[in-house]
C-alpha cells in the first residue's frame, strides 16, 4: 500500500469529518440564518417538484442504508443474515434507491443549467454541489455490477470494517481496502469530500431537519380574520391554521 492510499483512506476521512462538524457548528453560531435551501420554486416548479421528490426519497433511503449497513457490527446480525445475502439485499434495494436519486438529481441539474433565469440566480456552489452529487450517485450505481463479482460479501465486509475502524479511531483501516476496486475507492473519496464541503453549501439545511419533531409538537398559531369591524362582516372565528 502506497502513501497516497494511506492518506486518502486513513487520514483524509478525519480531515473531512472534523471540518464537517466544526464547520457546521461555526456556521450555526455565526450565520444560522443562512441554513436554508435557497429555493427557486417560482421557476419551473413542476420540474423542481419531480426532481426534488425523487432525489430526496432515494438519497434518504441510501443514507440510512449506508449508515446502518456500514456501521452495524457483523456480530449484531450474523445470526439472522449472512454477508452474501446482506450484499444482495444492499445491491437490489440500494440500486433502486440510487436510480431514483440519480434521476432526481439529473432533473435538478438540467433545470438549473438549462433555464437562464435559474442559472443566473444560482451560486457557483449550487452548481458544483449538484455536479458532485450527480457523480457520487453515478459511482454508486457503477459499484453495483462490480459488487456482483463478489457475491460472498467479502468486499462489503471489508468496506464496513473500514468504516467502523474510522469512526472508532482504530488503526489499520486503510490497509483493509488497499486492493478493492477503484470504483469503491472513488465513491469513498468523493463521499468524504461532500462531507468536507457540507458546511459551506446549501447542504447545511439538512441540520434543520432535526427540528422537524419540535415543529410537529408546536401549538397551532391562532389567526383572526381581517374582516373584524367591517360592515356586514361575519363573526371571526379563532381557528388554528398553521404552526409557523
Amino acid at each position: 500500500m502506497n502513501a497516497f492510499d494511506t492518506f486518502l483512506f486513513g487520514h483524509y476521512p478525519y480531515i473531512c469529518l472534523s471540518i464537517f462538524l466544526l464547520g457546521s457548528l461555526i456556521r450555526f453560531d455565526r450565520d444560522q440564518y443562512t441554513w436554508k435551501s435557497d429555493s427557486s420554486q417560482l421557476l419551473r416548479a413542476g420540474q423542481l417538484r419531480l426532481g426534488s421528490n425523487l432525489f430526496h426519497v432515494g438519497v434518504l433511503f441510501l443514507f440510512g442504508g449506508h449508515f446502518f449497513g456500514m456501521l452495524t457490527p457483523h456480530a449484531a446480525y450474523e445470526r439472522f443474515i449472512d454477508p452474501g445475502t446482506k450484499q444482495l439485499l444492499a445491491m437490489s434495494a440500494g440500486g433502486v434507491a440510487g436510480l431514483l436519486a440519480f434521476v432526481g438529481i439529473t432533473v435538478l441539474l438540467h433545470r438549473r443549467l438549462a433555464d437562464p433565469r435559474i442559472r443566473i440566480n444560482s451560486k457557483t456552489s449550487d452548481i458544483v454541489l449538484l455536479v458532485l452529487l450527480w457523480l457520487q450517485l453515478a459511482l454508486g450505481l457503477a459499484s453495483v455490477p462490480v459488487s456482483a463479482r463478489h457475491l460472498d460479501g467479502s468486499v462489503m465486509m471489508r468496506l464496513a470494517e473500514w468504516a467502523q475502524r474510522i469512526v472508532t479511531f482504530r488503526g489499520g483501516a486503510a490497509e483493509l481496502i488497499a486492493d478493492v476496486s477503484g470504483v469503491f475507492k472513488a465513491h469513498i473519496v468523493l463521499g468524504m469530500t461532500i462531507f468536507l464541503i457540507f458546511p459551506f453549501t446549501r447542504l447545511a439545511h439538512v441540520w434543520s431537519g432535526f427540528g422537524t419533531v419540535a415543529y410537529l409538537v408546536r401549538p397551532y398559531q391562532v389567526v383572526r380574520s381581517r374582516r373584524i369591524g367591517l360592515p356586514n362582516a361575519k363573526p371571526a372565528s379563532d381557528r388554528p391554521v398553521s404552526r409557523n
